[in-house]
C-alpha cells in the first residue's frame, strides 16, 4: 500500500479560537494540530449533505421515539421491513417506561437512506432520528454491488 503524499498549508485563526482547538487537541489525545484537522476534515466530508444522493454508503440512523403512541412501534417495524434490503442490523434499548432508542445499522444509496430516516423522523411520537455516515464507498456507484465468496 502506498503512502498518502501530505500537502502543506496554512491557516489562519483567531487566537481565542486557536486556543480552544489546543485544548481540544489535548483532550482528545492529539499529539498535533495536523491530526486534529485531518480527523475533522473527514468528519465534515462524511456528513450525509455533503455527498451525493447516488453515493453507496454504511452508517447509523439512531431515533427516541414514545412506543405508547398509538401504532407508532408497530409503523416503524413495517416500515423497517419495508426497507429491509437496507437494513443490516437493529439494536432496541429501553430508555424508561415510555421511551424508546433504536440503532439502525445501514447501508445503501444515501438517498434511499436519508428517505428511511425523514419517514421516521416525521411520525408522531418520535422525539429524534439522525442518520450519520460512517462509511463511503469509494469504489462503487449505485450499479457496484460487492459479494463474499
Amino acid at each position: 500500500m502506498e503512502k498518502d503524499v501530505l500537502t502543506r498549508f496554512g491557516v489562519s485563526m483567531p487566537e481565542e479560537l486557536i486556543k480552544q482547538f489546543d485544548q481540544y487537541i489535548t483532550d482528545q489525545g492529539y499529539t498535533n494540530r495536523s491530526e486534529a484537522i485531518r480527523d475533522l476534515v473527514r468528519r465534515v466530508l462524511l456528513e450525509p449533505g455533503g455527498l451525493p444522493g447516488d453515493q453507496l454508503v454504511a452508517g447509523t440512523i439512531v431515533m427516541v421515539y414514545d412506543h405508547h403512541v398509538t401504532d407508532l412501534p408497530l409503523y416503524l417495524m413495517e416500515l423497517q421491513h419495508d426497507y429491509h434490503h437496507s437494513i443490516i442490523s437493529t439494536m432496541h434499548v429501553h430508555l424508561n417506561h415510555d421511551q424508546c432508542l433504536e440503532i439502525i445499522a445501514v447501508r445503501g444509496n444515501l438517498s434511499e437512506l436519508r428517505e428511511l430516516k425523514q419517514k421516521i423522523q416525521v411520525q408522531k411520537g418520535v422525539l429524534y432520528a439522525e442518520l450519520s455516515v460512517t462509511y463511503v464507498d469509494e469504489h462503487g456507484s449505485t450499479g457496484s454491488k460487492h459479494q463474499h465468496t
